[in-house]
């Protein structure tokens, strides 16, 4: 499965190449002090360095790939992901637009851990508002010892609204929330129930700053916690401030 995935989005980006004449060849690097994917640590609350490279033809059509250190406990397989992504964005009308598409994410062989969304965004105006539901999943629910956990497509969702307010100094101040629920997402992530999410940033020319949250409670910060009482603490329960930078160029 790991390998069709893969060869499904090397095929995507040479179809893209194909037929677009106008197409674009972009990228991204960043330095941050922690990585935060849906509100919890990837990172035990460490610096990551990240980056990726896009492919977008004329049509609207695009894919590429993204990668970024990770760790969720000391010593543990993780050491990194590698994201393959494809889809398709475009536009209704003047303000408004959409963004359909499928992400893999892709760990370290050792982990066992990889899976994939399928995700789609309604835009209007400075609101954003996104969709993401499991499709597949590595392992499956007896091989981790759960069978009473359901790993089947679309049982493990994340819903998302984002609001940018952009300043006359060309800093652009952000507002999310969000929620995960599902069986996948306590299993990938170590919590015992759905939560919400929400952060406040601000970034220009490249620089971001972040103070995000959970509302989830010292029980989830896998300190403790029978299933996972071998991992490190992650705070999940604690708010956490991040910065970064990015840098993004053409090729």
């Amino acid at each position: 499965m790991k390998k069709l995935l893969i060869a499904s989005a090397i095929s995507a980006a040479a179809m893209l190449a194909s037929t677009s004449s106008f197409a674009q060849l972009s990228g991204s690097a960043t330095l941050t002090n922690n990585y935060l994917w849906r509100g919890l640590t990837q990172s035990m609350n460490e610096a990551a360095i990240q980056g990726g490279i896009k492919y977008t033809g004329a049509s609207g059509a695009y894919a590429g790939t993204w990668v970024s250190n990770v760790e969720y406990d000391a010593g543990d397989a993780y050491s990194y992901e590698n994201d393959l992504y494809f889809g398709f964005a475009g536009t209704f009308s003047e303000g408004i637009g959409y963004d359909l598409g499928y992400l893999y994410y892709n760990y370290d062989e050792q982990a066992g851990f990889d899976f994939g969304e399928i995700y789609g965004t309604l835009t209007v105006g400075n609101l954003a508002l996104k969709a993401f539901f499991l499709t597949n999943a590595e392992p499956d629910e007896v091989a981790l010892g759960r069978p009473d956990w359901d790993f089947a497509a679309l049982e493990t969702f994340y819903f998302s609204g984002d609001y940018s307010i952009p300043m006359a100094s060309g800093a652009v101040v952000g507002m999310h929330l969000g929620y995960h629920e599902g069986d996948f997402a306590e299993a990938f992530n170590g919590v015992t129930t759905g939560y919400f999410d929400y952060n406040l940033s601000i970034a220009k020319d490249g620089f971001m700053a972040m103070i995000s949250g959970t509302d989830l409670g010292e029980d989830d910060d896998n300190d403790g916690v029978e299933d996972y009482a071998s991992m490190m603490p992650r705070d999940n329960d604690n708010m956490k401030f991040v910065v970064g930078y990015t840098v993004n160029f053409e090729l």
